[in-house]
């Protein structure tokens, strides 16, 4: 018997599911949790640079981060995802926060990789813990990881991440080589004035290394919600300022049209570069992701404004029918694409660390 697919209105058949297991982070990213003086300062300078005549507030919303009892249990974790399987879900993403900050998280990984019809795990994660972790991770199944790293340089990593941390990072991706995740990508979120001078030397580490580095245009996600336009550097720029020094080769995506990033190698076949670009080049018409948050909301669209509480179910007796019936209903509404640099696009409540990669 063919199981019933999870498709919304506009006939995306939801395929990926990405799992935020906590919301705590060890990182205070200036494009998420901006709480250093550092990423303040850069906002202020930033704005009266350009001459932004609005009033910016540079005061980030202080999270309390949600007591355990809020947060969903690795077994009501792999319940769910074994149902959203059954629905024709196949790759299934692990985040945070920072999803090493919960203890034992090889053993959720293995509870999710035994689950028949996984056809894809990975994790996303900021790399600090990674090398400690990375043995029992990959012998519990997990395949595929991904690190945030915005900067090769020390001093602009911690003004970018709110802590030294650049070395173990690097650790943590040799590390994941050498154990044989494959493949290992990287992702950086470009900043104008920030890390926008770092895209050549990123990409050459990318190539040097023989990874995959994928570079992330700013999105409105920040509990500062000080995100302005004029710092989103284009994936058109970011392309063009990188065919300045690489030959770039396209690479043949028309097999997963559902794919975030546009990608290309370079030349001589060592690593590759890719970029996703939300804010200028749209891709919702294929979207085909579901999030749910650690504290159990399911989110149809990483900028929802509103989040569908999907505890109540899972700790109040309901069997698995009437929450696959619950995830149906709730795909079906998707929304058609988010509505960032339109007059009536509201900032979700919360940042990019509560909701999950």
């Amino acid at each position: 018997m063919t199981a019933a697919l999870l498709q919304d209105s506009h006939g995306r058949v939801m395929r990926d599911l990405r799992v935020s297991i906590t919301d705590r982070c060890n990182f205070r990213c200036l494009y998420c949790l901006p709480e250093t003086e550092e990423a303040a300062n850069f906002y202020r300078t930033r704005h009266d640079a350009l001459r932004n005549p609005q009033p910016v507030a540079l005061t980030p919303i202080r999270y309390e981060w949600k007591p355990k009892a809020h947060l969903l249990s690795f077994e009501e974790i792999e319940r769910l995802v074994r149902i959203a399987v059954g629905l024709g879900v196949e790759k299934i993403r692990v985040t945070g926060g920072e999803p090493l900050l919960r203890r034992d998280v090889p053993q959720l990984i293995a509870k999710l990789a035994a689950i028949p019809g996984v056809r894809d795990l990975a994790m996303t994660t900021n790399g600090f813990l990674f090398a400690r972790h990375a043995e029992a991770l990959r012998t519990a199944g997990l395949r595929r990881v991904s690190f945030s790293m915005d900067s090769l340089d020390p001093v602009n990593f911690r003004k970018m991440t709110g802590r030294d941390g650049l070395a173990e990072v690097l650790a943590g991706i040799a590390q994941a080589q050498a154990l044989g995740f494959a493949p290992v990508k990287v992702n950086a979120v470009v900043i104008r004035g920030l890390n926008d001078h770092e895209l050549v030397p990123l990409a050459a580490f990318a190539r040097e290394r023989e990874l995959s580095l994928r570079f992330i245009e700013f999105m409105p996600l920040d509990s500062g919600h000080a995100w302005k336009r004029d710092l989103v550097v284009p994936g058109r720029e970011i392309l063009a300022r990188l065919r300045e020094s690489f030959e770039l080769l396209p690479v043949d995506q028309s097999g997963n049209p559902a794919e975030t990033a546009r990608r290309w190698k370079f030349a001589g076949g060592r690593g590759e570069v890719g970029i996703i670009a939300p804010v200028t080049e749209p891709f919702c018409g294929h979207c085909n992701r579901l999030r749910v948050t650690a504290d159990g909301k399911l989110r149809t669209c990483l900028f929802s404004v509103g989040e569908h509480d999907l505890k109540p179910l899972l700790r109040g007796g309901a069997d698995d029918a009437a929450i696959a019936q619950r995830l149906g209903g709730l795909v079906a509404d998707k929304e058609a694409g988010h509505r960032i640099g339109q007059p009536d696009f509201v900032q979700p409540a919360r940042t990019m660390s509560c909701i999950g990669g």
